[in-house]
């Protein structure tokens, strides 16, 4: 059984060998290939690269073509400034001062050249790894879209100030985000990712009211696409779950602050959830026989259907024992 076999497995509920394998890596790739996290982002074949190389030598499931948050943003109009060391930076959210939507410029995956560059990693996985190792695309959730566009704190603010405006900012994200959702589908990937933090920071009804159609809306386009969804969320969402829930996404990664028990109570035997050991003290500040016994600890504790991982990216600075013990296999129960 491959990576991609094993994979698929466990989402359709079937048995298979081992627990498929998730890590997020990003800056760790990088520089495990002695680049930078600015030319991961900027250029598709350093982030298939770094990839590639990770996956061969640690040994896990999927590929992935996450690498920041402001692919979307540049198309939207946002400009973006590389650095080496740290994520890309918006330099001035295209919304700053103004609620005009229509100052925005409709983006187009084909076109826009970040949206682009990730459809052409897509590709490129596609090309050298599909039915091998599961490909993971990427888009960003309709609040942390227009949180990027608006700037976060007063997006938060628009949330209870100006909800109409709020719906129709994250209804025009969720859109973009489709388009680029299925742009990524039709190049390769079988499940897309959605980036959505800053859901982590708001009320149950605020959720329900605002924020949860748009992202139905998303869910439901990759869905009758054919495709799956991955859906993650920074922070402690534990008061959402039960929303959540009715999103139907096929796997979802859950932070560190999260009690996976009770996440597997609310969400029930039909949804994928993910290890979420802590990144930094248990991952990257741990030792691999803790990592391992971890891992077994939560796959016991939670069952099936379940894959290994932790509560976000893997930093930088890990060991690379340590990545090794996270995607040490475990045998499926």
């Amino acid at each position: 059984m491959n990576s991609y076999e094993r994979y698929m497995a466990v989402v359709n509920g079937e048995a298979c060998d081992i627990l498929p394998r998730l890590p997020i890596l990003m800056a760790f790739a990088a520089d495990y290939i002695g680049s930078d996290y600015g030319h991961f982002a900027a250029d598709y074949q350093v982030l298939v690269e770094a990839n590639l190389r990770c996956i061969k030598d640690f040994g896990y499931d999927q590929v992935s073509a996450i690498s920041d948050p402001y692919r979307e943003t540049a198309g939207f109009g946002g400009e973006i400034e590389f650095i080496a060391d740290g994520v890309p930076r918006l330099l001035a959210p295209p919304l700053a001062g103004t609620k005009d939507l229509s100052t925005l410029k409709t983006p187009d995956p084909y076109v826009s050249v970040r949206m682009l560059d990730r459809i052409k990693a897509v590709e490129t996985f596609a090309e050298r790894v599909s039915n091998q190792y599961s490909i993971l695309g990427w888009v960003e959730g309709p609040a942390a879209e227009a949180a990027d566009l608006r700037g976060v704190t007063t997006f938060l603010m628009d949330l209870m100030d100006d909800p109409e405006f709020c719906n129709s900012l994250m209804g025009r994200c969720s859109e973009v985000g489709a388009e680029f959702a299925l742009a990524q589908l039709k190049a390769g990937a079988d499940t897309i990712g959605i980036g959505d933090a800053i859901v982590s920071q708001v009320s149950p009804k605020v959720y329900s009211e605002l924020i949860f159609p748009n992202q139905r809306y998303l869910v439901n386009r990759v869905h009758q696409a054919g495709g799956l969804v991955r859906l993650h969320i920074c922070g402690d969402i534990t008061h959402l779950l039960p929303q959540i829930k009715s999103l139907n996404v096929d796997i979802l990664d859950l932070d560190w602050p999260v009690d996976l028990g009770y996440a597997r109570e609310i969400m029930g035997r039909d949804t994928v959830l993910v290890g979420n050991l802590n990144p930094v003290s248990e991952i990257q500040d741990g030792t691999p026989e803790k990592i391992t016994s971890r891992m077994q600890e939560l796959y016991e504790q939670v069952g099936n259907p379940f894959m290994a991982g932790a509560g976000c990216e893997i930093p930088k600075g890990t060991p690379k024992e340590n990545l090794k013990a996270l995607c040490t296999p475990v045998s499926y129960i």
